[in-house]
């Protein structure tokens, strides 16, 4: 793949971290997977506006889902989603 390419691809990853609802939907999924109306409930937010964000996560590659009856159970892609989050949330605590 070209570099150029490979580092614009790795700019629209980081634009997706860059909304602090997405963040908070990817912590919460961290702790457990959940249901567009769990999520809304639990992040006090609309139920549209959760599907929403979870629409681009999944766009790209953060998050997956699976069928449960008439549920719709939303999870963390793959490990590299929390580590991620991790590194960033360590990043920002060593300069406290």
């Amino acid at each position: 793949m070209d570099n150029a390419i490979l580092l614009g691809d790795l700019a629209d990853l980081f634009k997706v971290f860059g909304d602090s609802s997405r963040i908070r939907i990817l912590y919460e999924l961290l702790e457990a997977e959940s249901c567009v109306n769990d999520l809304a409930q639990r992040l006090d937010m609309t139920q549209s506006a959760v599907s929403h964000q979870l629409k681009i996560l999944k766009m790209n590659k953060l998050v997956n889902n699976r069928r449960e009856g008439k549920q719709i159970i939303y999870f963390l892609a793959d490990d590299h989603v929390s580590t991620i989050l991790s590194m960033g949330r360590e990043h920002l605590l060593e300069g406290r």
